[in-house]
């Protein structure tokens, strides 16, 4: 399995799951005006919403570190064993987001944007 293609591809399926789960089974919701109608949206439809926009400001960073880690022929272990890491922590930060369990979202944040930096310094000091 490539690892670090897969990963991307989670990555960039994740902000979609969130605001598919902000806007699952409501019978009110507007798709004629879908961002109107997130906006008055409370609870975990309003988090689900929030890790939406989060999951997507953090995806170019983690899409340019990966596709740098595979142009430069970054270790493949050691591509496969961060993008594992930034796809698991933006999966606990979905769950924490929507279960409202704001310290460990902040801790699974901080390790997925971790991941990518050490992509990054990886990359500089080899």
């Amino acid at each position: 399995m490539n690892i670090p293609v897969a990963s991307l591809l989670i990555a960039g399926v994740l902000p979609i799951c969130s605001t598919a789960i902000a806007k699952w089974g409501f019978k009110e919701f507007n798709n004629q005006q879908p961002r109107e109608w997130l906006a008055r949206q409370t609870g975990f439809r309003s988090r689900a919403n929030a890790a939406q926009h989060n999951a997507f400001e953090a995806f170019p960073f983690f899409a340019v570190a990966v596709v740098l880690g595979l142009v430069l022929q970054l270790e493949p272990t050691v591509l496969d064993r961060y993008c594992v890491i930034f796809v698991g922590a933006r999966m606990l930060y979905l769950l924490a987001y929507l279960f409202n369990v704001a310290s460990f979202r902040t801790l699974c944040w901080i390790t997925g944007y971790a991941s990518c930096i050490a992509i990054y310094v990886q990359l500089l000091i080899r």
